[in-house]
């Protein structure tokens, strides 16, 4: 759809926002964030309050306009729009299941891992999406104060086996130019910081946000790396390609961060298109997350041998470059494991048995095989 298209297509539904929205408007992404939907009652739903009291509905025109299916279970709709069962307890989910609050040495910073750290730049997004893993943080003021930001910058300072710092939130690429670029030039000063990466939603959801302003300061603090997160190919659109060419033209890697979500992308058929088109436009799918245990999200989540089961099937079907690592990240904040699909089926003296994509089971001979 053309982006007249995408408007008309909602100003059909009656969204009072839109109602004398222009194509000039639409092309704004300022525009974009403050014509959001909030409330459900603006898009015909109804019985959802006690839903967005817990975990409110903050969507823009832009994503909402790639739902195709109103009433049944599209994979937009199911990202962007509240569901009743957020407010079901599966028994296995928690709000914050990775164990941030307590990896948290100083305010916004999370150390997990011992060479790079995490920080929590705002809990500002274009979208709320249903699946987040930060959801219990959307009521929770979350703006990083120049203190904190002097109290992270501090601590980084003084652990220099740390090589590698992550700005998320939210999403970073939502603050102002003038103080995104505060952050970045303010770790690029500390000696030992090699790595920056960036988690961002933004060419999935707001695309025109990418925009010259932003690029100047981001291509300024390189090497960085820009981590985005499409689930479903649909999201592939022109404008999120395009925002992609901006950033890949201007010096920054992008890599993919996909969840696996029930209804959404949990299909053979579907993840290969996904896989297909990331590389299409150039974005390398790096991880296939499964979907952690938060609170609110549990209708969302499959079995970890599902994505076993679509990871096995798209090997040798899909080029090495469209395969993403498949990983748990385990609860109380123990980590990622990569998980694939068991291709070593026997071993007998110092034959393998194999089996390939086709099915095929195959002998290798292993040089020198005491095990």
């Amino acid at each position: 759809m053309t982006p007249e298209e995408r408007l008309a297509s909602l100003k059909e539904r009656g969204i009072p926002t839109l109602k004398e929205a222009s194509l000039e408007d639409w092309q704004n992404w300022r525009w974009q964030l403050k014509a959001r939907i909030r409330h459900p009652q603006a898009l015909g739903l109804k019985g959802l309050e006690k839903v967005i009291q817990a975990y409110p509905l903050l969507v823009t025109p832009y994503y909402l306009s790639l739902i195709r299916d109103w009433q049944g279970d599209d994979p937009i709709k199911i990202q962007a729009l509240p569901d009743q069962r957020e407010l079901e307890d599966f028994g296995l989910e928690d709000p914050d299941p990775l164990a941030e609050e307590r990896l948290s040495p100083v305010a916004r910073l999370i150390h997990r891992y011992p060479d790079r750290v995490l920080i929590l730049t705002t809990n500002h997004c274009a979208t709320y999406c249903r699946h987040c893993n930060r959801k219990r943080l959307w009521r929770r003021p979350l703006e990083l104060t120049p203190d904190q930001l002097k109290g992270a910058l501090t601590y980084i300072s003084s652990h220099p086996e740390i090589r590698e710092v992550i700005l998320s939130g939210g999403d970073p690429l939502l603050l102002p130019s003038r103080r995104l670029e505060t952050i970045l030039a303010s770790l690029r000063r500390i000696p030992h910081i090699e790595i920056i990466r960036i988690g961002t939603r933004i060419p999935v959801t707001l695309p025109m946000r990418v925009d010259s302003e932003l690029l100047e300061v981001l291509k300024k603090y390189r090497p960085l790396w820009i981590l985005t997160h499409f689930n479903h190919p649909r999201e592939i659109t022109a404008e999120a390609a395009l925002a992609c060419q901006k950033l890949l033209e201007a010096g920054l890697p992008v890599l993919n961060q996909t969840v696996l979500l029930k209804g959404v992308n949990d299909s053979e058929t579907i993840m290969k298109d996904l896989l297909q088109g990331l590389t299409r436009i150039a974005v390398k799918p790096y991880y296939l997350f499964q979907c952690d245990p938060v609170l609110g999200v549990g209708h969302l989540r499959t079995s970890v041998f599902t994505g076993l089961k679509i990871i096995k099937a798209l090997r040798g079907y899909l080029g090495g470059i469209a395969i993403p690592t498949f990983v748990v990240d385990l609860p109380g904040g123990r980590g990622k494991v990569p998980l694939e699909p068991d291709y070593l089926l026997a071993k007998k003296g110092n034959k393998l048995t194999f089996e390939n994509f086709r099915g095929e089971k195959v002998i290798y001979q292993d040089p020198d095989s005491k095990e």
